[in-house]
């Protein structure tokens, strides 16, 4: 565009013409997890670590609802996907690696930041990985219900389950159980392992449960303002356990539908997860919604 055609009225009123305010909402929450995951860097530099732990906590909470507003408010906007998916990588890559380096890696030395890079490369990793197969026209519909990997919120909270250890007065892990660990989840994000993630389930409360629901999450928040460190360890804990489940689900789907399709067509069998070759490729048909102008 040249200086001479941003003369024209026409398309000064495009360029700069007002943004509802719904298409800021998301946004200003994503910006507050930002803020939350770089205050959680700050907090374990200065050794307040149970702190640090709560800011992760509190931006993976804000994490799980900007999506989930912006849909409900029509407030998307390719501005708001890349947001969030910086935003992920500083809170749930940067913030959690470098936590467990200053906590405890560093006593490894080299080893210890390797861990702690390589962890943080994972994540990035990963979220590349989701951005890519986004819009797949060769995912089958079930695969819809499953991640490709640990998802980044669920990564941050379970790589911590060293600093849960210790404020539960269970024993401090060793330095190297805990690097092992950490590059343990790291592999299990960017690894193909498909991992249940219920977004696109469509529940629905019955109205004789509406009240006993509403009831059933404040218990679950009382309890975890109340005893942090025993929940979010049983939670760790039985997360990790249920990983073997969505795999045997998403390979039971896939053979149902293998045995659903004609016996004489050709079946093509549901893809896992991308290889590095394509992840280059750029996205077909990109019907995500346009950018915030």
């Amino acid at each position: 565009m040249t200086p001479y055609d941003l003369r024209d009225p026409d398309i000064r009123r495009r360029r700069f013409r007002p943004i509802p305010v719904r298409m800021l909402v998301p946004n200003v929450i994503t910006l507050l997890a930002i803020c939350a995951g770089l205050t959680s860097i700050r907090l374990s530099i200065e050794g307040r670590m149970s702190l640090a732990v709560y800011a992760i906590v509190f931006a993976a909470a804000l994490d799980g609802i900007d999506g989930r507003i912006a849909r409900m408010i029509k407030g998307q906007s390719k501005f708001g996907a890349e947001l969030d998916s910086l935003a992920d990588f500083v809170n749930f890559g940067v913030a959690p690696g470098l936590m467990l380096y200053f906590w405890q890696l560093h006593e490894l030395g080299n080893a210890g930041w390797i861990a702690a890079m390589v962890f943080a490369i994972s994540m990035c990793l990963r979220l590349a990985r989701f951005n890519a197969t986004l819009d797949d026209p060769n995912k089958p519909a079930f695969a819809a219900n499953f991640f490709t990997g640990v998802p980044a919120p669920a990564g941050a909270i379970t790589v911590m389950l060293p600093i849960y250890a210790v404020f539960l007065d269970v024993g401090r892990w060793p330095a190297a159980l805990t690097a092992a660990y950490t590059l343990l989840i790291a592999f299990l994000m960017v690894s193909r392992l498909p991992v249940f993630s219920g977004k696109s389930m469509r529940m629905r409360v019955p109205p004789e449960l509406v009240l006993p629901a509403f009831v059933a999450v404040i218990v679950f928040i009382a309890l975890l303002i109340a005893y942090p460190w025993h929940v979010l360890s049983i939670g760790t804990v039985l997360y990790l356990l249920a990983l073997p489940l969505g795999y045997k689900s998403y390979r039971d789907q896939a053979r149902a539908m293998e045995a659903a399709a004609p016996s004489g067509g050709e079946v093509s069998s549901p893809p896992s997860a991308p290889t590095l070759a394509n992840l280059s490729e750029p996205p077909h048909d990109d019907d995500r919604p346009g950018r915030l102008h």
